[in-house]
Parts: C-alpha cells; structure tokens; sequence
C-alpha cells in the first residue's frame, strides 16, 4: 500500500508541474506577443505624430494586391513550360529536316554489341 500511495504522490505532483509549466510557458508566449502588439502600436504612432508634425499626409500600411496580376503572373509561367502546338508547327517548318533547332544539336549514341560472360 505504502508504494502505491507514494507512486499516486509522485505522478500528481509531475502532473500538476508539468501543467503549470505550459501554463507559465503559454503565458510568456502570449506576454511576449503583446509586447510585439504594443511597439507596433508605439511606432505607428509616433510615424502618424511626424507626418502630423511635418505636415505630410499619413498614407496607411497596405499590401496592395490585384488578384488579375497574381493569374496573369502564373498564367505567364506555366505558358513558358507547357506543350504549345501553335510554336512546334512553326519551329518545324522552318529546319529542312523537320526537327527542332535544339533537337538538331543532339547527337545519337550508337548501340554497341553486348558481350555475353561465359
């Protein structure tokens, strides 16, 4: 009984302290997040108190997107590796032998007689 009652002590107190170490942990997270907050929030007040000093307009913090340049962007890179029919039949007609410029330049392997090991 004795072992028993000092292995339920052992495993509440590892337990209540591991708890309370995720606990301070999640504190020191969320503190240290809000000093972020907090210096962001001190800097964009002292950037609107200088352009209110020096006269100039406060143009906010924005990420300008346009979603029709984002496609045009990736419409224009995925036009760069697909099968494009329309620029094979033209790169075709213009080498006599039918072939591709960079298809001319490679030249073949010949096949050599494999020497059996007896």
């Amino acid at each position: 009984m004795k072992g028993s009652a000092l292995n339920e002590l052992l495993a509440t107190v590892v337990s209540w302290t591991l708890r309370i170490a995720m606990v301070l942990a999640g504190l020191v997270f969320f503190v240290s997040l809000m000093v972020v907050a907090a210096i962001a929030a001190m800097l964009w007040a002292v950037r609107l108190l200088w352009a209110k000093v020096t006269g100039k307009p406060v143009v906010p913090f924005a990420f300008k997107m346009n979603p029709a340049s984002g496609w045009t962007t990736v419409y224009r890179s995925t036009a760069r590796w697909s099968a494009n029919k329309g620029a094979r039949a033209s790169e075709s007609a213009a080498s006599p032998s039918g072939m591709r410029a960079s298809v001319i330049d490679v030249t073949d392997v010949e096949p050599r007689e494999i020497r059996s090991q007896h």
